[in-house]
């Protein structure tokens, strides 16, 4: 696989964006810079694997891009949370 510099912008920004909106939606507020981009990159990973086999699509292009892997940044960062069993929600 090759990644060229565009594609690994993108993937930055929409990881950046996502982790974000996740750590506002779940914490209340961000996890900082590179936290938020690895939230999201996690996020868009598990948003990858569980929606086409739910067989739910949502929105095009950078819409979905976002949107997705902020719901799977969601699903991560709630999973820690009950893993590690502290803070409000």
């Amino acid at each position: 696989m090759n990644l060229s510099n565009e594609s690994l912008l993108v993937i930055l920004i929409v990881g950046l964006v996502a982790g974000w909106l996740a750590g506002k939606l779940v914490r209340g507020t961000g996890y900082g810079l590179i936290g938020d981009i690895i939230i999201g990159i996690v996020g868009a990973f598990i948003a990858s694997w569980l929606f086409p086999k739910l067989g739910i699509a949502l929105g095009t292009g950078w819409i979905r891009l976002i949107l997705n892997s902020t719901i799977g940044a969601v699903i991560l960062l709630i999973i820690l949370r009950l893993i590690r069993g502290g803070g409000r929600w």
